[in-house]
């Protein structure tokens, strides 16, 4: 009897070995899926919930068409989505489990450069490319002086958005004097303040003060205080919508009276609902996309976000429209699922046109595109002009 359960047991094994090299010796269950999944690492909750939300929406939707189209070498293309609460720290958790449980080929996002930052170092172990839609920190894909491999965006960098603004403040503002005002907890901010304040020393201006907050502050009348007594000509605030939409408030109730300047973390309609619409006035920002845009792909575009979610959308749900696009094509090209073939491919982007523009990708990893600045006015964004490279 023992010698029979032996026996059995060691051809049971045996079956089961032969199983396991055969799937080894198969494709992988990524080429046998009848689905292409990319992760998506976006803040869903947190401080820039609706950045993330919007630049998802814009996923979501480029993705539907190419499904209703047939898909991506004859599969469909899947968003798994992880929280990464806007928090750095949960973005590194939430890239790894991307990539590691659910087995996705690609990363998009996150929406904020710190929380980027955050997950590089995940993808470039893993040989996973990570595709930021609106992560504009130049280190994102730039580490001492060498383009990190895996690590990609789709849109301008800091210091070509900190130009843009340096120059209006110059030649449209006719500003001789500024003061800047920064979120010294974020990696976006403190790049685009340095950005700004070399170009606009170089283009003959002087900066009369450097004030600094941090994200979650709810009471800034103090720094405002301060900052009207060096009564700058303009004052330049690269930050998120949470905290720009009080600083806009407290400085108009506080008497500050001159322009306003900010990037493209200001896009979203939560500012206005802090400020308020009359305190937005005399405001400007930069952005990489404006739905007023004469370019019948804008047009396009906003119509079918619209019909989709029932709202206009911002230039992140933009930007992650055109992120989709540039991940979609990349495969495309590579014709292939494999991490690193898509990653190749995506190296080699050139004159692909999508909403904002038309992308080629540089050594750096960077895109060549152009810049529009917004002005506010009675709580709506209008366009002011459109800077390019």
């Amino acid at each position: 009897m023992k010698k029979k359960w032996l026996s059995l047991t060691g051809g049971l094994l045996a079956v089961g070995m032969l199983g396991l090299l055969a799937a080894g010796c198969g494709s992988s269950p990524a080429a046998d899926s009848k689905e292409i999944k990319i992760g998506g690492n976006f803040e869903l909750t947190g401080g820039v919930a609706n950045f993330g939300k919007q630049t998802v929406n814009g996923i979501q939707l480029a993705f539907k068409e190419v499904n209703a189209a047939g898909g991506v070498l004859g599969k469909q293309i899947t968003l798994v989505q992880a929280d990464n609460k806007s928090e750095p720290s949960e973005a590194t958790n939430a890239i790894t489990k991307l990539i590691n449980q659910d087995k996705v080929v690609a990363v998009l996002g996150p929406v904020a450069s710190s929380n980027v930052l955050a997950t590089l170092q995940v993808g470039q172990d893993n040989k996973v490319p990570v595709l930021t839609a609106t992560g504009t920190n130049t280190k994102i894909t730039v580490d001492e002086g060498k383009t990190r491999p895996y690590a990609f965006r789709a849109c301008f960098i800091d210091p070509f958005q900190g130009n843009v603004m340096a120059n209006f403040a110059i030649k449209s503002m006719k500003a001789k004097t500024a003061v800047i005002y920064v979120d010294n907890s974020s990696d976006y901010s403190k790049g685009l303040a340095e950005s700004f304040e070399a170009a606009f020393t170089q283009a003959g201006g002087t900066i009369v003060g450097k004030e600094a907050f941090l994200q979650k502050d709810q009471d800034f009348k103090a720094t405002i205080t301060k900052i009207k007594g060096m009564n700058p000509d303009v004052v330049f605030i690269p930050a998120y919508y949470e905290e720009v939409g009080k600083i806009v408030k407290q400085a108009r109730e506080l008497g500050v009276t001159v322009p306003l300047l900010g990037t493209d973390g200001w896009d979203d309609p939560k500012v206005v609902e802090v400020a308020s619409a009359a305190a937005l006035n005399n405001t400007y920002f930069s952005n990489h996309y404006s739905s007023q845009d004469s370019d019948p792909r804008v047009a396009k575009f906003a119509e079918a976000y619209k019909k989709e979610y029932g709202q206009e959308p911002s230039a992140l749900a933009a930007l992650g429209y055109d992120a989709a696009l540039m991940l979609i094509d990349a495969i495309k090209r590579a014709n292939s699922t494999e991490p690193a073939k898509i990653r190749d491919a995506l190296e080699q982007t050139k004159n692909l046109q999508v909403v904002t523009g038309i992308i080629s990708l540089n050594e750096k990893h960077d895109p060549v595109k152009s810049a529009v600045v917004i002005e506010y006015k009675d709580g709506k964004q209008a366009f002011k002009e459109k800077v390019n490279p």
